[in-house]
């Protein structure tokens, strides 16, 4: 009989809620979701049904109130804080919808941060991010500013940086949204590439059907539930 797959992430009666009193708000219903480790799930659903809170709550930059959310076999909010945030920073990789890069920093500064945080000396960080900038197209901005880049060479940067140090789980909001058909698919080729292997696993949070053909599972959320789970292969 065939080992079942090992889970990259098990979620099991998450909810998360916002405000209080009657401006409380009820973002995660009680999400079970096993994300298997060599697969690419993606999050579907209308906006504000809690997609961008969930993948929060997996990739540990958000608490939920209630249940248990396990990464590769560790309930990250055990952890003291300090050993929270060098698993994080070791194990995850976040795409922001907002990008998040920091605009006084080059392309290559930016995409080598996660490196610096992990201990990485600088030169070797930096020729690092370059290769990840190549691998999404970027060659010849790496020492471009923000700025200076459009929106859809922003997002480039930004997947670059969150797969620059071979994180065990890429978690990403929205990542083809500032990007043309064909680009989305090629960066989406490049992401998976990286992102997706025995011991790695990628969850993708999006509205866009052009890319839904690279998932190997579809979950659909609404209204902080998950409502059904579509298998692609």
């Amino acid at each position: 009989m065939a080992a079942a797959p090992t889970l990259a992430v098990h979620c099991s009666g998450v909810m998360k809620a916002y405000g209080s009193g009657e401006a409380r708000v009820h973002a995660l219903r009680g999400i079970d979701l096993e994300v298997r480790a060599g697969e690419l799930l993606m999050l579907v659903g209308p906006s504000g049904c809690g997609k961008t809170t969930l993948i929060s709550v997996i990739a540990g930059i958000l608490d939920q109130d209630e249940g248990e959310c396990v990464l590769f076999g560790q309930d990250v909010r055990r952890l003291a804080k300090n050993e929270r945030v060098v698993y994080r920073g070791r194990n995850v990789g976040f795409v922001f919808q907002a990008f998040n890069l920091i605009p006084t920093l080059s392309a290559a500064e930016n995409a080598a941060i996660p490196l610096l945080i992990n201990g990485m000396a600088m030169e070797q960080a930096l020729a690092r991010s370059v290769q990840a900038l190549r691998s999404v197209g970027l060659e010849g901005r790496e020492h471009s500013l923000p700025g200076q880049l459009s929106g859809g060479q922003q997002q480039r940067v930004a997947i670059a940086r969150a797969v620059v140090h071979s994180p065990r789980l890429v978690v990403c909001d929205e990542p083809t949204s500032a990007l043309d058909a064909e680009t989305g698919k090629r960066v989406l080729e490049v992401v998976k590439s990286v992102a997706v292997g025995p011991d790695r696993a990628l969850v993708i949070v999006t509205h866009d059907a052009r890319i839904f053909e690279f998932a190997d599972r579809i979950a659909h959320m609404d209204d902080g539930r998950i409502v059904g789970i579509d298998h692609n292969h």
